[in-house]
């Protein structure tokens, strides 16, 4: 549902963007800082949006072409987690998993402002805007059994025949709304998912292994020896999701020079 939103929201921009063949062109550089919260959708955390949300940070650099677009590149960072103890669901609780992991991402994406929008401009003060793009992180699912938090990459807890990458790439997109405070300075509220090609943020996916291709504790958690290697540890049929929501403060940067031609 999330990627059909986005394919809808995407071809309205489209039309939105030729049906406007004449755009007042200007330049325009912020700094902008994020501030929110992180959260994540997988194995062990199949439906609850915003369920064990962290603190997040970040900064970006956002350049404007004209009043409709922009391309902005950032960095992000925050925390996602999950704990079956703290599931609705009898099968996840008895499995027992949990686990916790750092985000470092490097995004850059496009922006599509609905209406026309610039900073310090008294006409062009609010807009909603989407925007989609590429990005790279970081990840390392850590789990804790009662005896502090431990990396679980180098177990091969389902038996891989080799440890899933730590930097991988994403899709990020998502929407928000910004608005001017005064001639320098905007403020924004995003929420933003990222779409990832691994189900192993959580270190879950597959089956359990066999006994000899277990790969340590960390495998089997379940209450009552539940468990039997190739019974389900997790659902290899999807991918997992984290996402990025908050606020941002995004102060206009000096311009070199105003080109003459430019229109308000």
């Amino acid at each position: 549902m999330i990627k059909k939103a986005l394919l809808y929201l995407l071809c309205f921009a489209t039309s939105c963007g030729f049906a406007q063949s004449q755009k007042r062109n200007f330049r325009q550089r912020e700094l902008g800082f994020f501030g929110g919260g992180s959260y994540y959708l997988g194995d062990l955390n199949p439906r609850g949006h915003f369920f064990n949300s962290h603190s997040a940070l970040g900064v970006f650099f956002r350049y404007s072409t004209n009043y409709r677009y922009a391309f902005k590149f950032g960095f992000n960072y925050g925390t996602i987690s999950a704990n079956d103890a703290n599931s609705n669901e009898a099968d996840q609780k008895e499995r027992n998993l949990n686990f916790r992991s750092r985000i470092y991402e490097l995004h850059s994406v496009a922006e599509f402002n609905f209406v026309e929008y610039r900073i310090g401009h008294d006409r062009h003060r609010f807009t909603m805007y989407i925007f989609a793009g590429l990005g790279a992180y970081y990840f390392n699912p850590q789990s804790d059994i009662g005896n502090g938090y431990e990396s679980l990459r180098g177990y091969r807890t389902e038996g891989q025949s080799k440890s899933y990458p730590r930097i991988q790439v994403n899709v990020p997109f998502g929407i928000g709304f910004k608005w001017n405070v005064g001639s320098k300075c905007g403020i924004g509220i995003e929420w933003g998912p990222r779409r990832t090609f691994t189900d192993f943020l959580d270190d879950v996916s597959g089956v359990y292994p066999a006994a000899s291709d277990a790969g340590s504790v960390y495998t089997d958690r379940s209450l009552n020896g539940s468990a039997s290697p190739g019974s389900m540890r997790g659902n290899p049929s999807t991918k997992d999701w984290y996402f990025f929501y908050g606020i941002s403060l995004n102060i206009k940067l000096r311009e070199p020079h105003r080109p003459c031609h430019t229109s308000f």
